[in-house]
């Protein structure tokens, strides 16, 4: 039985274990498995590792970074981006990638409109480093967004009617509004957006957040980060099953 997985802590809801068992019947695979790996630290890695006939992970909140030593190759990785969400296993070798770079940059890129130069990125973790790289990699400027100002960062508080409106994309990068906490929303000024905003949202349950509901009322342009899972995942299959 080849088996695959996730791993993150808390995992309360899996698009991952649901996409994947779906797939595996629809293709008539009944040699494959995916599993939830639900770890409180990242150290038990070691244990999930020695569950026989494991093949590949994906890597979830908040071991996108911490995972990294446990690799035994990260040449797959983008230069300069330190967060690994795919890992293949061949001959118990840990060979790291990135498939938030792809699923985020091919989903994100249909809503962009020729104004779109700056963004402000909500949150700094894994997610948040790949969203970077594939700013950059558009020529967009952004500033990140946290709980405290720090270099290179803004607080929300600092989220004036000046920085909004010289960033006309905003882009969660954090769980925030996630199922269940569904009435969460990242304390940004939505008073403060207007037609020409693009909010995009990692979280993709439920389909439609409290963050891009409230950018849809001002008449922005919202997307969830369904169809970025979808691409993420198709490419991880790709990639544990590649010789």
């Amino acid at each position: 039985m080849r088996l695959f997985g996730l791993i993150g802590f808390p995992l309360t809801h899996s698009f991952s274990r649901n996409y994947f068992s779906r797939k595996f019947e629809e293709e008539g695979l009944t040699d494959c498995r995916y599993e939830l790996f639900s770890i409180p630290s990242i150290i038990e890695i070691a244990e999930v590792l020695s569950s026989p006939g494991l093949q590949g992970l994906n890597v979830t909140i908040p071991y996108k970074q911490k995972v990294l030593p446990y690799l035994d190759s990260v040449e797959n990785l983008p230069a300069g981006l330190d967060a690994c969400n795919c890992i293949q296993i061949v001959n118990g070798q840990l060979i790291g990638f990135n498939t938030d770079v792809m699923g985020f940059e091919r989903s994100f890129v249909s809503l962009i409109l020729p104004h779109d130069r700056r963004a402000l990125v909500l949150g700094s973790g894994g997610a948040s480093r790949a969203i970077q790289f594939v700013l950059g990699k558009l020529g967009i400027d952004c500033r990140i967004i946290s709980r405290a100002a720090g270099e290179g960062r803004l607080a929300y508080s600092d989220l004036n009617e000046d920085v909004m409106a010289q960033h006309s994309i905003i882009i969660n990068t954090t769980p925030v509004g996630t199922y269940p906490a569904m009435n969460d929303s990242p304390l940004i000024p939505y008073d403060l957006i207007t037609k020409q905003h693009y909010l995009f949202d990692v979280v993709y349950n439920p389909g439609e957040s409290v963050f891009l509901a409230k950018g849809k009322e001002k008449g922005a342009r919202i997307k969830n980060g369904y169809e970025m899972l979808e691409i993420q995942a198709e490419e991880s299959w790709k990639i544990w099953n590649r010789p």
